[in-house]
């Protein structure tokens, strides 16, 4: 249908939130420092102990390492006792397997520490996805931030975790780097300040290089995406027929194929330009040695020094050098690890449109009676997009029944999402009592309504559980009075365990698949136990012949009296029960009234009514057939108002 091409047009959008995506990332590295440490504090304290105690043990393993020879020969030049010489042996060999002891405590038990830290920002990914405004699910902006920052928590080399691995490496080098600063503080000024000089330009320059990942990371995206949707088309079972029957392999390898080229040439390009930051750091890196070695020497040679000042000298200077570059690949790796935390904070920070926890409470009273109304409503799925629904004026009274017909791409599915406050007005005003809906917390709004839409999802879990939608505290003898309500009592019955029958195949080697008309009525009993005030059906009986859904009609007529209700419906015949049809047309109400007056006064409603009574038999396999016949001949004959609205 049309309204749900314009949904999928909308996740093709470019809007304000899809631009942000172009600029320079909202959190720096200190930002998202504070944020990692926070993250761990409220989930996993131990992470940072342990990330502390590895970069500590570090440190001092490597300080004692350069003054343990140094110091025994000095200890042995000053000719002192075998005992002293044994006792500062003793002390060196202490501390370094104290140390170790510490180092292989925290890599034994770091990992679980890491993981969970890395799992608590998976569970505020997914309740941000869970619970996000309905409008941002549209967004191709928003999809790709919810995709890359998953990427992040993926696994265990994802940036989450393998950042407390960077932090605790780059703390050890930073102490040990001070250390051997200090150390090598009595020589030339000049050489600390190659030092300090190369350092700024090697980080600068590999800050530039390495950040062209982040930068170009839409068009990655782009890629992976792709991928991502062939892979989960190619192995679903929703598609498996058709790839067989319509030979789509050869195809679909095609389109892979020639994505996976892409997305190569994408990673060699950035690659390419990680390799010259790697390469502008060794050149610096060789000078720095260079430089000092040659300083070394010369004092050596020309000014006289011990050999344990030598050699203290000498270790400092090349575990200097070592450090400055453990420092600068340390902060490269940091600066790309904080640019992924960057997408990811600004995925959980992305703006909601709608209020909910600072909403306005809006308590589900089933006993109180709810209007809703239109006031000059107009909607576009995207802001330079074509309007979807034109000024519309509509009152829905208290416990009243109303049928929305018309062709595909008239504009009912966007009508009724904007009533259940699925989507917002472009224009205009959708009002609950007299009040804007905008106002409310908009959870406790959805609670107001049971629906049916097009699109239905049947979790992995027991009939039972389907239908009162939660695990604990189902209330049988109410699943058993929706099941029989939507026509299921004797269809579960034959089920191996009745009720407790698992359904789907992804969790239960025994679980049933419904076909598609006990679904939908699957979906009914769903809606029937909520028991919400306003009942929505969007469809709900596309898959039944026209005889079982007439049936269904008309117990939901007996079953909502005195509820508010919205029915959407092809055939024409089966909206008879609803004190209200509007037929819509171009995003427009051009008709409204009674089925029977609507077919007195002979325009559109009537002219659709005949064109579907005429191809209808009543009755059997037949009727299914005429009738699908005549909901086609109606489609067709409004065709050409859908392609002039594409």
């Amino acid at each position: 249908m049309t309204d749900q091409r314009n949904a999928e047009d909308s996740s093709g959008r470019v809007d304000g939130a899809s631009a942000r995506r172009n600029q320079r990332p909202r959190y720096g590295m200190l930002s998202n420092t504070a944020f990692m440490m926070a993250q761990a504090w409220r989930g996993r304290k131990s992470a940072l102990a342990i990330c502390l105690g590895t970069a500590l043990s570090a440190a001092t393993i490597s300080i004692l390492n350069l003054f343990v020879a140094p110091t025994v020969l000095t200890t042995i030049e000053e000719h002192a006792s075998l005992t002293s010489l044994f006792a500062v042996i003793g002390l060196f060999v202490a501390g370094l397997m104290l140390a170790n002891a510490v180092s292989a405590y925290c890599d034994t038990n770091k990992l679980f520490s890491y993981v969970e830290v890395r799992t608590s920002l998976l569970r505020l990914i997914n309740e941000k996805d869970a619970r996000t405004s309905y409008p941002n699910t549209l967004d191709a902006a928003f999809n790709e931030a919810e995709s890359k920052a998953t990427d992040s928590c993926s696994n265990n080399q994802a940036p989450t975790e393998a950042i407390w691995t960077t932090y605790s490496t780059l703390l050890a080098d930073v102490i040990a780097f001070a250390a051997y600063l200090m150390v090598l503080s009595g020589l030339n000024g000049w050489l600390i300040a190659l030092v300090v000089a190369t350092t700024i330009v090697s980080y600068v320059v590999g800050l530039r290089l390495n950040g062209w990942g982040y930068r170009h990371r839409d068009e990655e995206e782009r890629y992976v995406n792709r991928l991502y949707y062939l892979y989960r088309t190619a192995t679903s079972r929703d598609y498996a027929k058709d790839i067989r029957v319509f030979g789509l392999r050869r195809w679909l390898d095609d389109l892979w194929n020639g994505t996976m080229r892409l997305y190569r040439g994408f990673l060699a390009r950035r690659e390419g330009m990680y390799l010259w930051a790697n390469v502008v750091d060794v050149a610096l890196t060789l000078m720095r040695n260079g430089v000092a070695y040659a300083y070394l020497l010369w004092i050596a040679l020309s000014q006289g020094m011990s050999a344990s000042r030598f050699l203290l000298y000498f270790t400092a200077v090349t575990g200097f050098t070592t450090w400055v570059a453990g420092i600068l690949e340390q902060c490269s790796t940091l600066h790309r690890q904080s640019l992924d935390l960057s997408t990811l904070r600004e995925f959980l920070a992305w703006p909601e449109p709608f209020a909910f926890d600072g909403g306005e409470p809006l308590p589900c009273d089933t006993a109180k009676t709810y209007e809703i109304r239109f006031e000059h409503v107009s909607f576009r799925y995207r802001p330079d997009g074509p309007e979807v629904l034109h000024d519309i004026n509509l009152t829905i009274h208290p416990g009243e029944k109303v049928a929305i017909v018309g062709l595909n791409g008239a504009g009912k599915t966007t009508l009724v999402k904007l009533a259940s406050g699925f989507l917002d007005p472009t224009e205009g005003r959708v009002l609950l009592n007299g009040f804007d809906i905008r106002r409310y917390d908009r959870r406790d709004y959805y609670a107001l309504f049971s629906a049916v839409f097009q699109e239905y999802s049947v979790l992995d879990v027991t009939v039972a559980q389907n239908v009162a939608q939660r695990i604990d505290g189902v209330d049988i003898e109410r699943v058993r009075w929706c099941l029989d309500k939507a026509g299921l009592t004797q269809d579960v019955a034959a089920l191996p365990k009745g009720l407790d029958t698992p359904l789907g195949r992804a969790v239960y080697e025994d679980g049933v698949e419904l076909s598609g008309g006990q679904t939908q009525r699957l979906m009914l009993a769903r809606a029937l136990y909520k028991g919400a005030p306003i009942l929505l059906l969007d469809e709900p009986t596309a898959a039944l012949d026209p005889i079982a859904e007439d049936d269904i009609y008309r117990k939901y007529a007996a079953m909502t009296d005195g509820r508010t209700s919205l029915f959407i419906s092809h055939r024409l015949a089966s909206t008879r029960f609803c004190d209200r049809i509007l037929l819509m047309k171009d995003g427009r109400i051009v008709e409204e009234g009674t089925h029977e007056s609507l077919l007195a006064s002979g325009g559109g409603y009537a002219k659709l009514f005949d064109v579907q009574r005429k191809y209808y038999r009543s009755g059997g396999d037949s009727g299914q057939t005429d009738m699908d016949h005549g909901t086609a001949a109606m489609e067709k004959e409004g065709a050409g108002d859908d392609v002039s609205r594409g």
